[in-house]
């Protein structure tokens, strides 16, 4: 059975790039890159696991993540994995802070998010 994953990000190439490893991966890949409605998209596509970046239009992925986390639906516990071109110890403790499963600094390799993703959704 596949894999879901929805990646929340507004960079094409970046988009393109995780497509493009998760897919060969085995995983189904879509993706938002709007951050004003992204939590409803999360709830209705309900991924196996979120790539959240950080500095959406319209909403920081931090926004978006509290709310996932304030519900007590499937968002409280998905799996989501932060990406951020601004990788200072202080963002990193506030997506931990907040809940998220795995922080990740921008630009990072192919291998980091192939076995990042792996990592959060082993049984």
């Amino acid at each position: 059975m596949s894999k879901s994953v929805l990646v929340v990000e507004d960079e094409p190439n970046i988009i393109e790039a995780i497509s493009f490893i998760l897919s060969r991966d085995g995983w189904h890949v879509s993706s938002h890159s709007n951050g004003v409605d992204a939590v409803e998209v999360i709830r209705a596509r309900a991924p196996d696991l979120v790539i959240l970046d950080v500095m959406l239009p319209g909403r920081s992925g931090y926004d978006i993540l509290r709310e996932l986390r304030a519900g007590d639906g499937a968002g409280a516990s998905l799996p989501v994995l932060m990406l951020t071109a601004r990788g200072q110890t202080k963002d990193r403790a506030l997506a931990e802070e907040i809940g998220a499963s795995r922080f990740m600094s921008k630009p990072f390799s192919n291998a980091e998010v192939l076995e990042a993703v792996n990592a959060l959704v082993a049984p």
